[in-house]
């Protein structure tokens, strides 16, 4: 609290009459994230020409971590952290979840209709592992920045779309 009263310039005071606590707070900001990321991802597998390489795309956002963010996801850091112990987070967690698994599911459908993807697995279990995988990418980018291990975890998960 005391770093954004500090940033923004106001008062501590303005930040509780505005958000009333710091959890209201702190679910404003998962709320923003979810925004801003979704927004992200949109555009990014807009500008795709094919499924796969849209569904590599969002992989490759989890681990292109810059000087201007810290690596890692506020929604899977918080999964990790609170979601046993905060219902409320843990409702953010899922929701947030299950976008990312409907858009890949999303994705595998229109790729299996057009052949692009093989028709071997059922899209909603494929969504279900991609997702997993993708979860698992997004702790695994804080503890390395090795980018070739990175990029030779999505390759070999994304080999299952072959």
């Amino acid at each position: 609290m005391k770093d954004l009263v500090e940033t923004m310039g106001v008062h501590k005071r303005s930040m509780y009459d505005t958000f009333g606590d710091k959890h209201t707070l702190f679910m404003k900001a998962m709320e923003r994230y979810d925004e801003t990321v979704g927004a992200l991802v949109g555009a990014r597998i807009q500008d795709q020409t094919s499924v796969k390489q849209a569904v590599r795309s969002i992989f490759e956002m989890a681990i292109s971590v810059g000087d201007a963010r810290p690596p890692g996801c506020l929604i899977v850091n918080t999964a990790c952290e609170l979601s046993l112990l905060d219902p409320e987070a843990a409702a953010k967690v899922n929701e947030y979840f299950a976008k990312t698994e409907a858009l890949l599911s999303e994705l595998i459908t229109h790729g299996q209709a057009t052949g692009e993807i093989s028709s071997q697995h059922d899209a909603g279990k494929l969504s279900h592992y991609l997702l997993n995988s993708l979860t698992g990418l997004r702790v695994l980018v804080k503890t390395t920045s090795d980018r070739q291990k990175l990029g030779d975890i999505i390759d070999m998960t994304l080999a299952i779309l072959e």
